[in-house]
């Protein structure tokens, strides 16, 4: 009887821990981006719902939740991470959005993309480039002249 009380105790925690992951990533999901991640969810609810689950309490609840570097530093990194990966238009958008909202300026996302040019070549920064020269005018952020 003890062992399937310990049991039951012990599966009660791991639920009771995933809830918290689960909210914790989605309000620093919220406070990163302004949105709740719903929209994230719903789009993937019909495919692969537990994939959503795992980017809300992964992600956002145990990475973006860590001690150690503030949410600009974080997200100036992620706009880094993408940019060299080449292939993640849609996220690299949405993240260069998300350094904005969390402090990073307009000239420090163009240097951590220039910065990345070494790492990733000049084609994935140039498309980088574009693709943060169409979130500031969306924000209007336009160039400072010189």
């Amino acid at each position: 009887m003890d062992d399937q009380a310990d049991a039951t105790n012990s599966s009660n925690a791991a639920v009771a821990e995933d809830t918290d992951r689960l909210l914790r990533g989605q309000a620093r999901l919220a406070e990163i981006t302004g949105r709740s991640g719903q929209e994230v969810m719903a789009a993937l609810g019909d495919v692969a719902p537990d994939f959503a689950r795992y980017i809300f309490e992964f992600g956002y609840g145990d990475i973006y939740s860590r001690p150690g570097l503030d949410l600009r530093a974080r997200m100036l990194a992620t706009v880094a991470g993408l940019v060299c990966l080449g292939h993640a238009a849609r996220e690299l958008r949405v993240h260069i959005g998300s350094a904005l909202n969390v402090g990073a300026t307009r000239e420090e996302v163009v240097e951590v993309i220039m910065q990345m040019a070494l790492y990733a070549g000049f084609p994935a920064a140039l498309d980088a480039l574009m693709i943060a020269k169409e979130v500031f005018a969306d924000r209007g952020l336009a160039a400072k002249a010189d």
